[in-house]
């Protein structure tokens, strides 16, 4: 198998196309093949380097490495060969019709209540009117000629897919300036890298179909497709704001999220197998497989992702943990406190708030009914230093002393030490208070 990832560095990797990129991986990865990556960068005034190493840092993040990398605007050479031949043989044509002419064609057609497909009408000019169109400063756009038979696939997510090229528009392959558009080159550096798989969203499949006829064209070996529903909300609708406009690089650097919660939830949306919190790909690739993908639209919760989240920092060990603290924390955080908190918090950057809570000056929230209940708790508590069986020999001496209960007996020593009514188990977080602290926070 060899299969590639081929974004445009136009913008920032999003999670549509980290779907992609992920779910071509595993399976190349399950297959044991060669991933590629390429940049499609033929638009040479939007694609910008910045965007390109955007990319790569999000997809290493992600985990998915590459086994060779191309850029498109590196192989015009190529292309400029490839449509020189399909000129020769008349699939290609020019046209000469204006972006204004065209949407006044297409407004027509819907208006008939028929589809808006391209007459052909270029296709009736003699050389003599080409001349004179170009004479008068029009230079032609460049389309590919489709021919008018059935288009079949067996699909590896759909399933049979057939199409009928008279039902489709000849595309527009080659702008007024010459330069080529994504459709044919795509199709040319898949047959010059062996591409066996394209992985892609669904809403590209009638592209499939002209592409299809290019690689024939061309006489390449037309490979096998597998097209992905596209990701809704978890209400069906579009993806919400709130995770469906996130980059990949806002995912990690602003909302602190692991990229295995990514890796995850996409993996597994749209199939026939359960979410899980997964700290590592290899699971992943060992259970994929195309079958188990549902034609269905996945609803992508932006919940479920920050459960998973959560998830993967409650079970993950210290060692994976300790380089990733700021500098200023490192030295207050070992095994210990990491273990006592990380049950309470969902992302690693939360570390920061309890040590606020532990270490540094807190508000105390002690009611007025409770004053002299703190006060004697503070009497009671245990000599010596802290550790985790101390909390339950205070509450033991407590008791002895009052009548309190349940709620009433902990919570407001919970508030008095913390400044807040939830949070790690007292019997952990006490000892990392420590005894000085403690009595600072209960004195009145």
């Amino acid at each position: 198998m060899k299969t590639r990832f081929a974004p445009s560095p136009t913008g920032k990797l999003h999670i549509g196309n980290a779907r992609t990129a992920l779910i071509t991986w595993l399976a190349t990865r399950h297959a044991g093949g060669e991933f590629l990556l390429r940049i499609d960068d033929t638009d040479r005034e939007r694609s910008k380097d910045e965007y390109t190493d955007a990319i790569k840092r999000d997809l290493t993040w992600l985990g998915l490495n590459w086994d060779n990398l191309a850029h498109q605007r590196d192989r015009q050479a190529l292309y400029d060969e490839k449509i020189a031949a399909l000129k020769e043989s008349g699939r290609l044509y020019p046209c000469y019709e204006t972006p204004e002419q065209l949407e006044l064609k297409r407004k027509t057609l819907l208006n008939k209540g028929q589809p808006p497909i391209y007459d052909r009408a270029a296709l009736d000019l003699t050389q003599g009117e080409r001349e004179k169109l170009e004479e008068e400063g029009l230079s032609p756009h460049w389309r590919f000629k489709l021919e008018h038979a059935e288009i079949t696939w067996d699909d590896k997510v759909r399933g049979p897919v057939r199409f009928h090229g008279k039902d489709l528009s000849d595309p527009v392959v080659l702008r007024e300036d010459g330069s080529p558009l994504y459709h044919l080159c795509s199709v040319i550096d898949d047959i010059d890298f062996g591409i066996t798989d394209v992985v892609r969203g669904e809403d590209h499949v009638s592209n499939t179909a002209t592409h299809i006829q290019m690689f024939e064209a061309l006489g390449g070996p037309v490979p096998a497709f597998a097209h992905l529903p596209l990701l809704s909300d978890a209400q069906g609708g579009k993806l919400s704001k709130r995770i469906g406009s996130l980059s990949i690089e806002a995912i990690r650097e602003e909302e602190g999220l692991e990229a295995m919660s990514v890796n995850a939830l996409l993996a597994r949306l749209g199939t026939s197998e359960p979410i899980e919190a997964f700290a590592e790909l290899d699971p992943l690739i060992a259970s994929f497989d195309f079958a188990k993908f549902s034609r269905g639209t996945p609803k992508a919760d932006p919940d479920e992702l920050y459960r998973l989240n959560a998830k993967l920092i409650h079970d993950m060990p210290f060692d994976d943990v300790k380089d990733r603290l700021s500098e200023q924390f490192k030295g207050q955080i070992d095994r210990n406190y990491w273990r006592a908190i990380r049950a309470n918090i969902a992302r690693v950057e939360d570390v920061e708030q309890w040590l606020s809570i532990t270490h540094n000056n807190i508000q105390p929230i002690i009611a007025e009914e409770d004053v002299e209940y703190i006060s004697m708790a503070a009497l009671t508590l245990p000599e010596g230093n802290f550790t985790t069986e101390s909390w339950g020999i205070w509450i033991a001496a407590i008791k002895e002393k009052t009548d309190r209960k349940g709620k009433a007996l902990f919570m407001p020593l919970r508030q008095a030490l913390t400044g807040m009514d939830h949070g790690p188990e007292m019997d952990k977080i006490l000892p990392l208070i420590g005894r000085e602290r403690v009595l600072q926070r209960l004195s009145l």
